[in-house]
């Protein structure tokens, strides 16, 4: 479902036109009020549409608000050391505006969900099929917006009566309880009651239409509901999930044949069989020109598409070169070997680097259409180097030959696709069991697609040396440089563990330079204090930074809200040990 057309419920819910004085009220049958307007499937698909479309904003998923978790993570680095460098650093000041956009436009699209779930009701037996699609939808986004809240700030407020936007005290809701300084818990049990709703509501992408391109089914829901699982290691919970979705209860989902297929742009790949969820942007060439920064535009002649290709986008190549691949998760790629003795193919589509293996795979050594030989270093930045990021660019996709910038990367963001519910099934199984041949037989159904060797379940004498292959070796090549990063690093812990935080420092390593020869070296952490071009952005880490903190800006505006850990520089890991989390230790591979 490419969404062709700004809806006029972009602005419902944000106002209620109110007479002033005791002046005579007129209304102007012409005007939409949220009084009128709401109360047919008609309107609300256009409430839904708008939902969307808030979903792909600068703070949402179209730039900012996709970037700062995948370069808060440890496969990607700041190459601009400016923009998004404290996101790099894990030192976001309060008083820094950037790290609010986020939080500004994921309220934006809560406003609009709810507005539709106030229309849609409490009662899911006296909805018809049309209307309780449209109720899942809103609650799955509602769902996913407090997911990236809870992921990004930790304790947000939780706002879900649309009602109660009428007074102050709804616009300005608490997000602390008496009993508790961080309701953490409360907005993940809001997370997970919103996606567990929008399961037994939405249609599952073998319906077809537009539930198969594009709009939120009961299989992403599933996929959603099994993440926010994971986030309070309710291990057990979330695995039956996933099995539902891997037995096909949900709909069917496979992993496409050529991983490349999933970082292109075009209806023969995008909204593939692998994908459960993804962002949909307009294909390049069949965009506006107004690009749409904040949820306050609403221009007919927008682009809709994404700035995220800018980004990662080589200066050379018309990029802004703001962030690029880590050292570390190039030297994992090139460490392990297909079964015929190539390179994995992930590699190609993740950093764009010469490499002799790709001499005849897809369309060969080249940057931007530009063929590359084996001393052409293309770095990402000119000032720094970098190595550059190649995925949701076109760097590899042999269409164009430099950067549009600005939002007109028209690439499809694919936010959780099959392979992310294999290995996660593979990891809940390993927790919940210890190692097993299944958890085994999951990760290498990922493995086959990168023609890589099989795992063998002897090689795994403990749950601890599965959980360091998972999550050091199998999603890092696997979703390197995407989504989600971030929020596996605080969900597992590793900050609250000293020989995690260590691992951290040693992946986040990274060297700035002006010599482009250098930019494929591998570098190591011990040299750091002798080497001054190398820095790790971990060792800025500064106690709960972790999360965002909440601007210092909003604070003053709602005297309900409180401060989260990054505010006031609190320790986070006596709330993971109290829950009887565990942090498995590093295990050398």
């Amino acid at each position: 479902m490419k969404l062709h057309h700004i809806s006029l419920a972009l602005l419902m819910g944000l106002a209620t036109l109110t007479a002033c004085n005791d002046k005579l009220e007129l209304t102007n049958p012409n005007q939409q009020t949220t009084g009128t307007f709401g109360y047919t499937a008609e309107d609300l698909e256009e409430c839904v549409v708008a939902a969307y479309n808030h979903i792909r904003m600068e703070g949402t998923y179209a730039r900012v608000g996709y970037n700062i978790d995948v370069c808060r993570g440890d496969e990607v680095w700041n190459s601009s050391q400016v923009w998004y460098m404290p996101f790099d650093d894990l030192n976001e000041p309060i008083t820094d505006e950037i790290g609010q956009w986020s939080w500004r436009d994921w309220y934006y699209t809560i406003n609009v969900c709810n507005f539709i779930l106030y229309r849609t009701g409490e009662d899911d037996s006296q909805l018809n099929d049309q209307m309780k699609h449209i109720k899942g939808q809103a609650l799955f986004i509602r769902g996913l917006a407090y997911y990236n809240l809870a992921g990004y700030y930790q304790n947000p407020a939780v706002i879900t009566d649309y009602e109660s936007y009428s007074t102050l005290d709804g616009l300005y809701a608490p997000n602390q309880r008496e009993d508790d300084l961080y309701q953490y818990d409360l907005v993940l049990d809001q997370v997970e009651e919103d996606f567990s709703e929008a399961i037994n509501l939405l249609p599952s992408r073998d319906a077809g239409g537009e539930w198969a391109k594009g709009r939120a089914t009961s299989g992403a829901a599933a996929g959603y509901y099994a993440r926010a699982l994971m986030v309070r290691h309710k291990y057990s919970e979330a695995l039956a999930v996933l099995k539902d979705i891997i037995n096909k209860k949900y709909g069917t989902y496979q992993l496409m044949a050529n991983f490349g297929d999933n970082f292109r742009e075009g209806v023969q790949y995008e909204n593939n069989a692998e994908s459960l969820f993804e962002i949909q942007f307009l294909d390049y060439g069949t965009q506006g020109t107004d690009d749409e920064w904040t949820p306050v535009n609403t221009s007919k002649n927008a682009t809709q598409g994404s700035a995220i290709e800018s980004n990662f986008g080589p200066g050379d190549f018309g990029g802004w070169a703001d962030l690029s691949a880590s050292p570390w998760l190039y030297g994992l790629f090139k460490s392990e070997r297909t079964t015929s003795g190539k390179l994995d193919p992930r590699l190609y589509w993740t950093i764009g680097t010469y490499e002799d293996d790709w001499e005849g795979f897809e369309f060969g050594n080249v940057c931007y259409t530009v063929p590359m030989g084996p001393t052409d270093y293309v770095v990402t930045n000119n000032n720094y180097g970098g190595l550059p990021i190649a995925k949701w660019t076109n760097l590899r996709t042999g269409l164009y030959d430099k950067v549009v910038t600005g939002l007109h990367d028209g690439i499809n963001l694919r936010m959780m696709r099959y392979s992310d519910v294999l290995l996660r099934a593979a990891e809940c199984e390993n927790e919940v069991n210890g190692p097993t041949q299944q958890a085994i037989d999951w990760i290498n159904q990922v493995r086959k697609r990168a023609q890589l060797a099989d795992l063998k379940l002897s090689d795994f004498n403990s749950k601890d040396k599965l959980f360091e292959q998972i999550a050091n070796v199998e999603r890092p090549k696997e979703f390197g440089c995407e989504f989600g990063r971030g929020f596996d690093l605080i969900r597992w812990g590793f900050f609250y563990s000293a020989d995690r935080l260590q691992q951290l420092k040693e992946h986040g390593t990274f060297r700035r330079t002006t010599d482009r020869s250098r930019v494929k070296e591998s570098v190591n952490y011990a040299d750091i204090n002798n080497d001054a071009e190398l820095k790790s952005s971990f060792d800025s880490y500064e106690k709960g930074h972790e999360f965002l903190p909440i601007f210092q800006g909003t604070l003053n505006d709602n005297p309900n809200l409180k401060g989260n850990s990054a505010n006031e520089g609190i320790d986070n890991s006596a709330y993971f040990f109290e829950k009887g989390w565990t942090v498995h230790p590093v295990v050398n591979l």
